[in-house]
């Protein structure tokens, strides 16, 4: 059995939606980070980086049980295990990990740190919101390229696409008008019209 220990993010959101679109039964543990349950000894020991999201999985490789953290991680475990949403040819592989690259590198730090000194900050420094804003916008331009080319970020629908999709959810966080990027808002409304994608953005209840 598969136990998700996951909270209401962006990095929870790409594990659920996986689970639903892979239709793996999983479990879901809720790690509410607003209460520093993170740092709670007993989800340490699943996670030494205090982060969610985590996954255990009793029916590991070789029928041995796993434990992993990194969301990008868990994705190309899934992806692996039910040979699902990752290109088998190789070329199409690399260009699904490159743009799942893009997302672990540059869409959710920067559009993470857009949120914190855009909705969170105890002080709103100009220097450093106008750095994350324009870093947001010019991420959101490289997409917005990208998805001129093709309907999906490796051509077809895959792990790539299940990653970058809860960071654009939350364009309103960011102060981005989709109507500024046509392509990003196809392939959003797309995505968003999936019913994995839809019972995913849900978890935890």
């Amino acid at each position: 059995m598969i136990t998700l220990y996951t909270w209401s993010t962006p990095n929870g959101r790409k594990v659920s939606i996986m689970l639903e679109e892979c239709g793996l039964p999983y479990v879901t543990h809720a790690v509410d980070i607003t209460q520093r349950e993170q740092f709670a000894p007993g989800f340490v020991a699943i996670n030494p980086n205090s982060k969610i999201p985590a996954l255990t999985d009793s029916d590991g490789p070789d029928g041995a049980p796993i434990t992993l953290f990194e969301s990008g991680a868990i994705l190309l475990y899934l992806a692996a295990k039910t040979g699902r949403l990752l290109p088998a040819d190789v070329r199409g592989k690399y260009l699904a990990l490159q743009w799942l690259m893009f997302q672990m590198g540059g869409v959710g730090p920067m559009f993470g740190q857009a949120h914190h000194f855009l909705r969170f900050a105890p002080q709103k420094v100009r220097y450093v919101i106008e750095r994350y804003k324009t870093e947001t916008a010019r991420l959101y331009g490289v997409l917005d390229a990208r998805l001129g080319e093709a309907d999906y970020l490796a051509g077809e629908y895959s792990i790539a696409d299940i990653a970058t999709y809860p960071w654009v959810a939350r364009h309103a966080w960011q102060e981005i008008d989709l109507a500024a990027y046509p392509k990003v808002a196809r392939w959003f409304a797309a995505v968003s019209a999936r019913p994995a994608v839809q019972r995913g953005m849900q978890v935890p209840a």
